[in-house]
C-alpha cells in the first residue's frame, strides 16, 4: 500500500470510530428514547434519585433485561434509589405481583428472584397455578406454611392494590419500564436493545441530577 492509500484509509478509519463514538454517546431525544410523564408522581427516595423498574415475571422482554439490570446495579450511583414494582396491567399478571410482595415479606427475594424468572422462562414451570407454585418453593428450601399464609394474607392484597393503582398512575403500556424521579419514563420498546435501555437509563439519572441542582 502507497503512503497517499494508507493515509487515507487511516483517516477513514478515525473517522468512522469518531462516527460510531458520537452515536454511542448522544444525547437521547424525548419522544424517541423516553417520555415525560404529564403528570409527574411523588418519589419515596428523598434525596435520592428514584428509579423504579415496572415489570411482569412472565415478560419475556422483562427477562431478558434482568441480567442487564442486576450487573447495573452492581455500580449504581451513591444518590440512586432503585426498586423492583411488579406491573399489574391484566388480570393474569396478579399472581406474580402477589409472588414478588410475599418474596419480599418472608426475605427471600434475593434468593428466589432470579429464580422465579428462570422457573418461568426455561424450565417452562406454571407458577401461575398456586399447587405448582406452592410446591415449586417448597423444593427452593422455604416452609410451604410460612409462603402460603403471607401470598394470602391481606397486607399482600394491599401491596397488590397498590401495584394496580401506580401502574394506572404511572400510564403503562407494558413492561419493562423504567421510570426516573418520577417523571421519565422508558422501556424495552424505546430502548430497543437491553444495552441501549440501560444506556438510556443512566442519561435519564444524569437529567434528573441536572433538575434537582436546578431546583
Amino acid at each position: 500500500m502507497n503512503l497517499s492509500r494508507f493515509i487515507t484509509v487511516a483517516l477513514f478509519l478515525i473517522g468512522f470510530g469518531f462516527a460510531n463514538s458520537s452515536v454511542a454517546d448522544s444525547d437521547i431525544v424525548e419522544g424517541k428514547d423516553y417520555t415525560r410523564l404529564v403528570s409527574p408522581q411523588p418519589t419515596q427516595s428523598g434525596d435520592k434519585i428514584e428509579v423504579l423498574e415496572f415489570f411482569w415475571y412472565g415478560c419475556p422482554h422483562c427477562n431478558a433485561l434482568h441480567p442487564y439490570i442486576k450487573t447495573w446495579l452492581e455500580s449504581m450511583p451513591e444518590d440512586v434509589d432503585f426498586n423492583y414494582v411488579p406491573a399489574i396491567l391484566r388480570a393474569n399478571w396478579v399472581a406474580g405481583a402477589k409472588i414478588f410482595y410475599t418474596l419480599e415479606v418472608i426475605n427471600a427475594t434475593e434468593e428466589l428472584h432470579d429464580k422465579v424468572y428462570a422457573a418461568l422462562h426455561n424450565e417452562k414451570v406454571n407458577l401461575n397455578k398456586e399447587s405448582i407454585l406452592f410446591d415449586w418453593v417448597e423444593k427452593q428450601g422455604v416452609e410451604r406454611e410460612v409462603f402460603v399464609d403471607a401470598y394470602e394474607s391481606f397486607a399482600i392484597q394491599n401491596k397488590v392494590s397498590r401495584s394496580t393503582q401506580m401502574s394506572r398512575q404511572y400510564k403503562l403500556s407494558g413492561t419493562p419500564a423504567l421510570v426516573v424521579d418520577g417523571k421519565y419514563l422508558t422501556s424495552g420498546s424505546m430502548g430497543g436493545t437491553a444495552k441501549d435501555t440501560i444506556r438510556i437509563l443512566n442519561k435519564l439519572i444524569e437529567k434528573a441530577r441536572q433538575d434537582r441542582v436546578a431546583g
